[in-house]
């Protein structure tokens, strides 16, 4: 005795639905990497070989026109100093990051890092003082 079925199972796969979520995470990813902005004031940094990578805790611009920034907030030589510990923000060994432009005088580098010894001498902390370049 030969049954059959009445109903006829359909082995089909509906991707519709898949292709929605592909256009969704699409859209997502081009949203939040637009709002990604890792250097918001533009240089020409130096060419370096090494590759020593660290967690930044607060980083210091120099732009051409031989202007401090930091974070964002333009800074003069004399509040150097000052605001790069209220960005440190009580960290005991933090990182600052001298992103400066190509054509800056080594000496305002130097008083960058002069400033950051300064606050580890007065506060008994361990600062570094990293100088960020590009790959050559």
């Amino acid at each position: 005795m030969a049954l059959k079925r009445r109903i006829q199972r359909k082995v089909e796969f509906n991707s519709s639905s898949m292709s929605d979520l592909v256009f969704l995470l699409l859209i997502f990813f081009m949203l939040t990497s637009t709002l990604v902005a890792p250097n918001a004031i533009k240089l020409l940094l130096p060419s370096s070989k090494s590759r020593t990578m660290a967690k930044q805790t607060v980083t210091v611009y120099i732009n051409e026109k031989m202007n401090y920034y930091v974070g964002e907030r333009p800074v003069n030589e004399i509040n150097l100093k000052s605001e790069i510990v209220a960005a440190l923000g009580g960290v005991s060994d933090g990182t600052v990051v001298v992103r400066s432009d190509k054509s800056v005088p080594v000496q305002y580098i130097v008083n960058v890092i002069d400033a950051v010894n300064d606050i580890n001498n007065e506060s008994n902390l361990n600062h570094k003082v990293l100088l960020a370049t590009t790959a050559k």
